[in-house]
């Protein structure tokens, strides 16, 4: 039975704004929201793209905060200052043998260009920052590994399901996470398919620690990523007085927990690592699955 024109045109109308509201939805959701097949939806999805009202991703789609995303070269001129204090912050959480996430955003690739220039080595790079990635992929001692994904140009970055699964067959030493904002119930970002994505790497990860400069305490964003109590460390050049007044708890930012587990992790690593006999060296082919995805 054909469903009349205004109809449609009301549900497209409501779908868009559904999906403004919520930032990401699957196509599950859509179907269960709308009590629609999973064609129309797909139909009603493809319609709303050549409006340039959305994104479609793999499984779902993405509302036009994509379009309207400051794009990653805007965002790299902003708090610079700032975020040169974050990244020595992380830098100083980096040790040989690790394997560490680095998620998307430009103080992320800020840390990896201090990486470049000063490499720990041997290091494994688990990305979905495309920039990131190039610059870090030329890096003697540095092992560079993209997850899959959608990519999103104005962010730079893999999104999606399959960036999830990826993500999950990984096991992470330290996980290091951007986001949009802090707030005394916890760490706000800017879309459900990120947050989706960060959840999915802190499930595997042993440490997660979050890189916020000042700018982003006291502001909220779309999608909240978790509380205090679901991450291990807040790298930040906010004063320490400003946090106690926001509600953040202090030992977020006490990193003697953090550093000595890193620490831990190199030991035990180091200890792994049998001595070669002398003039009995063994040959390997150049390339080889990291211990992290066996």
């Amino acid at each position: 039975m054909r469903v009349a024109k205004h109809i449609v045109e009301a549900r497209h109308r409501k779908l868009a704004e559904l999906l403004q509201r919520h930032r990401y939805l699957g196509i599950a959701d859509l179907c269960k929201e709308f009590g629609i097949s999973e064609a129309t939806v797909r139909r009603d999805l493809v319609f709303l793209e050549k409006s340039h009202l959305i994104t479609r991703t793999y499984g779902g789609a993405l509302a036009d905060f994509n379009l309207r995303f400051p794009s990653f070269r805007s965002r790299r001129s902003t708090g610079t200052q700032g975020k040169q204090a974050i990244v020595q912050q992380a830098f100083g959480l980096l040790r040989p043998e690790a394997v560490v996430y680095l998620d998307a955003g430009t103080t992320v690739f800020m840390l990896a260009e201090l990486i470049r220039a000063t490499p720990v080595r041997p290091l494994t790079c688990v990305t979905s920052n495309l920039p990131a990635a190039d610059l870090l992929a030329e890096v003697d001692g540095v092992s560079v590994h993209l997850l899959g994904g959608q990519v999103l140009r104005r962010q730079s970055v893999l999104l999606g399901d399959e960036a999830c699964r990826s993500a999950g067959y990984w096991n992470f030493d330290l996980a290091l996470l951007g986001a949009e904002g802090m707030t005394r119930e916890g760490v706000w970002n800017s879309s459900a398919a990120v947050v989706a994505l960060q959840k999915a790497v802190m499930a595997k990860s042993k440490t997660t620690a979050v890189l916020l400069d000042r700018t982003k305490l006291g502001r909220t964003a779309p999608t909240f990523l978790g509380g205090w109590d679901t991450l291990n460390a807040l790298l930040t050049d906010t004063p320490a007085d400003a946090l106690k007044q926001e509600g953040i708890p202090s030992y977020m930012t006490e990193l003697s927990h953090i550093t000595s587990y890193m620490d831990s992790v190199s030991l035990k690593k180091a200890v792994e690592v049998k001595p070669e006999k002398v003039g009995q060296r063994e040959e390997k082919d150049d390339f080889s699955l990291p211990t992290a995805l066996l």
